[in-house]
């Protein structure tokens, strides 16, 4: 008897929740922007069941492909709140392409994973056009990706985000290099604010704490809290590949989860430490107002947050300005921020400014 009922029944992957037109739909909506990413090297086009690059290593003696992988984290939730996506996707490529970059490499191409609820074309289109267009601006192209559709798995409007990233560096070129030593200069580059790290942080101050919401204003920032928060990660391969093969680029620091006192050491040799001046670039106010809003100790802010610089180059002394000035002369500002000294990889940090 049961048998039968199931059969009159006729039930469709739609009624488990599951609409396989509504995820061809949103194939369709993003096709072209996923083509305009493409370099040379792609073969084939959308719909197989891998992406295809035919590497063109010409000018390589030893090529090194790099990869990265990351996501956006619970940055995600402020998307949610504000019902804006169009940032997100940047926020996925920055992480991955800024990674692969901080190893010497440059990005080839990028592929993501989006997990949904239930599948909305027009979110799709804003999440994956973003993506495409972090990847056009970081000369990767978007050779593949998937969404998934689990019903149950995540509540209504809620998705995850997560990208991967190849790349391809000349081994004797790798970074960090081993002769990182005292007296070297570490130039930071300004982030575009939080990024994508220390959001668990950012919404217990904000929204458990001083229970505001996206759309408060503040003045200090010059407008809505969600704008602030949603502004996407910086991307650096365009800024800093020009300067890898002119100049003796000798490290590379992401400036992510773990702030300044994780991601610095992870470049530096035995006997190095480094020395950072917080007086050395203007902070955005949105730290200082985290700062604030929190109680939050400097410790905790300079590990927990880039606190305005998202990306930092170490260069021996006699290259630091030369570095500066080209950034210079193609609008991109830069700061002295601080130096190596002798010691045991470890991280010190004048007072934060408020």
């Amino acid at each position: 008897m049961l048998e039968t009922e199931l059969l009159h029944a006729s039930l469709s992957y739609r009624d488990a929740g599951v609409d396989v037109d509504a995820g061809n739909r949103a194939v369709e909506e993003i096709k072209e922007a996923v083509r305009s990413t493409y370099r040379p090297e792609v073969l084939g086009d959308l719909g197989g069941f891998g992406g295809l690059f035919a590497p063109n290593f010409t000018g390589y003696k030893e090529p090194v492909l790099v990869s990265g992988t990351d996501g956006v984290g619970t940055k995600l939730q402020i998307a949610f709140m504000t019902g804006r996506h169009d940032t997100i996707g940047q926020d996925a490529v920055a992480m991955c392409v800024n990674d692969v970059l901080a190893q010497g490499a440059e990005p080839l191409f990028f592929l993501d994973y989006l997990a949904v609820g239930k599948l909305d074309p027009f979110q799709v289109k804003e999440i994956v056009s973003g993506a495409a267009a972090a990847c056009k601006e970081s000369g990767c192209a978007l050779i593949g990706g998937e969404t998934a559709e689990m019903p149950g798995f995540y509540r209504p409007g809620e998705y995850d985000v997560a990208g991967f990233c190849v790349g391809v560096a000349e081994r004797a070129k790798l970074l960090p290099r081993p002769d990182i030593a005292p007296g070297d200069v570490l130039i930071g580059l300004p982030s575009s604010g939080l990024h994508s790290n220390g959001f668990s942080l950012v919404r217990k101050i904000c929204f458990e704490h001083r229970k505001m919401t996206v759309t408060a204003h503040v003045p200090e920032l010059g407008g809505p809290l969600g704008a602030e928060l949603l502004k996407p990660t910086r991307l650096y391969p365009k800024i800093v590949l020009p300067l890898l093969g002119k100049y003796g680029v000798k490290g590379i620091v992401h400036i992510t989860g773990g702030g300044f006192y994780d991601n610095i050491p992870r470049v530096l040799p035995q006997g190095t430490a480094v020395e950072i001046d917080s007086g050395a670039w203007p902070v955005p106010p949105v730290f200082g107002l985290l700062q604030s809003w929190g109680g939050v100790a400097d410790f905790e802010m300079f590990r927990t947050f880039n606190m305005g610089i998202g990306m930092i180059l170490v260069v021996q002394e006699k290259e630091a300005n030369g570095v500066i000035q080209a950034l210079a002369a193609r609008g991109e500002p830069a700061f002295r921020i601080g130096k190596v000294a002798a010691g045991d990889r470890s991280v010190s940090v004048g007072a934060c400014r408020s």
